[in-house]
């Protein structure tokens, strides 16, 4: 990639306005793996201007000329699926099958989850016999995103928006931005109109809170932790744009009596591993009945063991490293505290794997006989950790699984698919996965995803992600009584 150290404005590659260089590292080398320019202020005002002027125009196109733009960007995105599997690994530590077979292949989704909405979406209704409904796209539009799905989340935000008819400017996360750039060539090449998506990378507290401050954004859609996310909307407040997002998880994993537990319990505790446990929607509580929690913790524990951890690139890994040396503090710090809280450490634990002694990897944990008041039942760890937690009956389980500040999804195991919808309906969460749902997909990308609580609010995906990025007017008198 040569266009690493600029940003992209108005559909040209620029250099920042005060250049200021920062090495992206491989967390599996520690090694830098490229190298960007960090944005100020001024870029995103340059940035903001070309969306705003481009809006103009973009906002009026039809529905078949967006539904040709997105059609060429999946062709193009098509040619470039390793090139951008390849800049996954190396931004974020993802092994390199779960780069190409997950993280790409669910960012071509939403490009073609776009499309197909697009196609049979009513932009427009009468109501009752001389007023008009209309939904226009919502304006300019920033995009806040995060390392661990790094371009799956700025497509999740940019196909609708550029469905809806809106503009954008882009801020991926600093610690990984290799793949977005490569995203952006992407969309230029596909012949993305100037200004309708604008890069500037930087760091949240510069480039984020310019984003969200500025009076010419209409909205901004935010990914990432709870904490930063509550910066965000008070950022946003004395604009009074629309603010959406996608915040943490503690998402729980009801297991009732009735389930294969070995399947239950080897699935759910892979699951929570997933993307090196990077994941919001992660179910890192695992509620087992208490009479069941012994044989649960036996199979956990062998599912932790047998994990492979290691290189992203060497086949037969499962789970690579963490995404930085400050994610590794933290996750250790984490489990430092699981074992001096009193839980019961049944796999995995400090330090590094075995023979790993380079890269920011972590040992696959899992904690028993975890409380629900203990801090690793209560804070997102955003690692390979899972807690599991007794209960004593349906009541008490579903008490457990709503008892955090969060509420991203949920996930029920049970006997029959009746007793699992029950249980399902009574989680406060966006998302409930039943029986191990969805079968053999990460993700349906048709499903809205989003969250409850400080989880977030607002949906991506499928209409109800299109309709987040679209206004409702109203036009009385639009036919004659």
């Amino acid at each position: 990639m040569s266009n690493t150290t600029k940003f992209y404005i108005n559909g040209e590659w620029v250099d920042p306005v005060a250049p200021k260089l920062f090495d992206v590292i491989n967390p599996a080398t520690e090694e830098p793996a490229g190298q960007i320019s960090m944005g100020g202020a001024e870029d995103v005002d340059r940035a903001v201007k070309a969306a705003r002027a481009a809006f103009t125009t973009f906002s009026k196109t039809t529905k078949e000329e967006r539904l040709a733009l997105l059609h060429r960007i999946i062709a193009v995105f098509e040619s470039r699926m390793d090139d951008l599997a390849r800049a996954i690994t190396a931004e974020m530590g993802s092994p390199l099958w779960f780069a190409m077979q997950v993280q790409t292949n669910t960012t071509l989704e939403h490009f073609k989850e776009a499309a197909k909405v697009l196609k049979d979406y009513d932009f427009g209704h009468m109501l009752g016999g001389t007023t008009r409904i209309v939904r226009e796209p919502i304006g300019v539009c920033g995009f806040i995103t995060p390392w661990n799905w790094p371009i799956n989340q700025v497509a999740s935000k940019f196909a609708p928006s550029l469905a809806a008819g809106c503009t954008c400017v882009v801020k991926p996360s600093e610690m990984a931005p290799l793949s977005t750039i490569i995203l952006t060539e992407i969309l230029h090449e596909a012949g993305v109109p100037k200004g309708v998506f604008n890069l500037v990378n930087g760091d949240g507290p510069t480039v984020g809170e310019a984003i969200s401050r500025h009076p010419d954004i209409d909205m901004v859609s935010f990914t990432g932790s709870t904490r930063a996310g509550i910066l965000v909307a008070k950022a946003a407040a004395d604009t009074v744009k629309r603010v959406h997002q996608e915040l943490g998880g503690k998402s729980a994993n009801i297991i009732l009596p009735g389930a294969d537990l070995e399947a239950a319990v080897s699935a759910g505790t892979l699951r929570a591993f997933t993307n090196t446990g990077q994941s919001c929607q992660a179910p890192t509580r695992m509620l087992i009945h208490q009479d069941q929690l012994a044989e649960a913790t036996a199979i956990a524990r062998r599912t932790a063991e047998a994990v492979v951890v290691g290189d992203p690139l060497a086949e037969g890994t499962r789970l690579g490293p963490l995404v930085s040396e400050a994610q590794f503090d933290r996750v250790q710090h984490l489990i430092r505290i699981g074992i001096e809280e009193g839980a019961t450490l049944a796999a995995g634990g400090l330090g590094r794997p075995a023979g790993l002694n380079r890269g920011y990897y972590v040992k696959p944990t899992v904690f028993s006989d975890v409380t629900p008041a203990m801090t690793i039942a209560q804070q997102e760890i955003f690692g390979p950790v899972l807690s599991m937690l007794p209960y004593k009956d349906k009541d008490d389980a579903v008490a457990i699984a709503n008892g955090t500040i969060y509420g991203l999804a949920g996930y029920v195991w049970a006997g029959s698919l009746e007793e699992a919808r029950e249980v399902g309906m009574e989680l406060r969460a966006g998302r409930i996965y039943l029986n191990g749902a969805p079968h053999g997909k990460l993700q349906d990308v048709e499903a809205p995803f989003g969250g409850y609580k400080q989880s977030g609010n607002g949906r991506e995906a499928g209409i109800y992600g299109l309709e987040d990025f679209l206004e409702i007017k109203a036009i009385l008198g639009y036919e004659m009584a």
